[in-house]
């Protein structure tokens, strides 16, 4: 903790007062362009990766960058979805899974999740993206994991389409979904590649 108190201090001390600016224009103004839906993974960090400064990405983080289908009851996610799309606005959306998933990889190898009751139910949100990987090549180890991670963006995109707001703003031509892949390891990423349904080197 004291090492995360000291970094607060640098940036205080030392980040903070070269975009002063940049944060007196932000603490009145929010207006990002996207939603960056990524998994609460440590290694994985939205603004990094992509480079952004602040208030350009809103974020969503959670275990296995799930994204629960509309309609199952209020939720931080669904709030947090109809906010960024029906009140701020964003023009892209971003679902994005990552090398050596956690969760993916506990679904993957069928760990045993009885005590972990939250995290378990959790998962059945990544019904659909076993489901999808079950059905296709049988693969094992990290083979099958990488395959999990990329079913289940998928399988996250169609849930996000579910909720009105997104729904909404499609119909309206004012949002377009990304599904993205990162690799820890290499630094790169892929995205999917909506024509072919497969996914392709991340370009600009």
């Amino acid at each position: 903790m004291n090492e995360i108190a000291a970094g607060f201090q640098r940036f205080s001390r030392d980040v903070f007062p070269t975009q002063a600016a940049l944060f007196k224009k932000l603490a009145t103004t929010h207006q990002p362009t996207a939603l960056f839906i990524g998994c609460s993974d440590a290694r994985v960090v939205p603004e990094l990766i992509t480079q952004t400064d602040p208030g350009e990405l809103f974020v969503i983080r959670t275990a296995g960058n799930l994204v629960p289908p509309h309609g199952q009851g209020a939720d931080g996610v669904a709030a947090s979805i109809e906010y960024a799309v029906s009140v701020l606005g964003v023009a892209d959306v971003i679902v994005c899974g990552h090398s050596a998933c956690g969760a993916m990889t506990a679904l993957a190898s069928g760990s045993d999740l009885t005590g972990l009751p939250a995290v378990a139910g959790w998962l059945h949100h990544a019904d659909a993206s076993k489901a999808r990987t079950d059905a296709g090549e049988h693969l094992a180890g990290p083979d099958r994991v990488a395959a999990l991670v990329r079913d289940n963006v998928l399988a996250q995109l169609a849930n996000l389409k579910t909720h009105p707001s997104v729904a909404k703003a499609l119909v309206q031509q004012k949002l377009t979904l990304h599904g993205w892949v990162y690799d820890i390891g290499t630094g790169s990423a892929e995205m999917l590649d909506v024509d072919s349904g497969r996914f392709v080197a991340l370009t600009s």
